[in-house]
């Protein structure tokens, strides 16, 4: 038996005994998104230790990797393939882990045009709140019959259970990528994107912040003159550090003590409430710093069929998600009871039990 192994024995006999006990416990892997949710409770536990790739087929293309694996090991050897995770998980620290970027459901600038996380799980050893360990899924991509009881882990925040083992499809890096810059206000940033987008250009990231709009393609050098001679901007020397910033929230914009909230919306929608954005995704994104009730920026966001998370700062005891209508709401109490039926873990993260 693997040291591996031997962790998830372990794991799985502390599980036992917090069910048996009630004692309540705060997971924990590389905890770079601990600001994220709901205030944390109960006992930390540690989960960082169970790392490590079990599988890697490049010609499959799908990895299988343990819940505390740093995501930089992971796409250092996805790397060496030419490939890498179409999702681009934010790392807001080197401790960050791809169970983590799972339970987070959380995606980086490639999100609309590559996926999210829940679009390219394709398998998971769970660890539920009875000491069982679950498989799901597998490690290639079929059509099945019935749900895919994979999925609901990515964005649950560990609510449901230990993501023991992960199984993600991934893709081929870009064989070239190029950024174009353009000076533009937020209504023309949206006519730009979305006339890119009806020339079926190749984007795979977008970001209109203090009246700059950056579009990243991946096509060659033709393909991007041909939509410069039609459209404009610049090209972008040493992009993959504009993206990587943007990805991992370290622009002077997210440095802020206010409260930042991240609005998903249709892309063309108006938002008209004072303060500043960051709009990303062709604009279904929108990062918004203002000073407003939280009841003020959720109906704004509500009229046009979109919701509002308080992704940091603030106050954390409070509604941090939007509120779910009754029938989703209920969704989630059952699944919370069939995987969790202690409540022992993560209690409270994405809504007050």
């Amino acid at each position: 038996m693997d040291s591996n192994q031997d962790i998830s024995k372990v794991l799985q006999a502390a599980v036992v005994q917090a069910a048996e006990s009630g004692q309540q416990l705060c997971l924990r892997g590389g905890n770079s998104k601990g600001f994220y949710g709901r205030e944390l409770t109960g006992e930390p536990f540690d989960l960082s230790k169970h790392q490590g790739i079990v599988n890697y087929e490049p010609t499959e293309l799908v990895v299988t990797a343990r819940g505390g694996t740093p995501l930089s090991e992971i796409e250092a050897v996805l790397a060496a393939q030419h490939q890498m995770l179409p999702f681009e998980p934010p790392h807001f620290s080197d401790q960050s882990t791809i169970g983590g970027a799972i339970a987070s459901g959380l995606s980086g600038p490639r999100r609309p045009w590559f996926g999210a996380p829940r679009d390219l799980l394709l398998g998971i050893k769970l660890l539920d709140g009875r000491g069982q360990i679950l498989n799901f899924g597998g490690q290639v991509m079929k059509n099945v019959a019935g749900y895919d009881l994979s999925r609901p882990m990515a964005g649950a925040l560990g609510t449901l259970g230990i993501l023991l083992e992960v199984s993600i499809k991934v893709l081929p890096l870009p064989p070239q990528e190029t950024t174009l810059l353009f000076e533009a206000d937020t209504e023309n940033a949206h006519a730009i994107t979305q006339s890119l987008r009806l020339d079926a250009a190749p984007i795979s990231g977008s970001c209109h912040m203090d009246r700059q709009l950056h579009i990243r393609l991946e096509c060659d050098e033709t393909r991007v003159l041909l939509l410069r001679n039609r459209f404009g901007g610049e090209m972008v020397e040493d992009a993959d550090m504009f993206w990587r910033a943007l990805r991992d929230q370290q622009f002077a914009f997210f440095q802020t003590d206010a409260p930042l909230w991240r609005l998903s919306m249709p892309p063309a929608a108006d938002f008209h409430l004072p303060g500043k954005q960051l709009t990303e995704w062709g604009g279904a994104l929108r990062w918004f710093k203002g000073d407003h009730p939280m009841e003020t920026i959720r109906s704004a966001v509500s009229t046009t069929g979109g919701h509002a998370t308080l992704f940091r700062n603030g106050d954390r005891s409070g509604e941090i998600f939007h509120p779910l209508n009754p029938t989703i709401a209920l969704l989630h109490r059952r699944l919370k009871q069939v995987f969790d039926p202690k409540f022992i873990f993560n209690p409270g993260r994405l809504y007050p039990e």
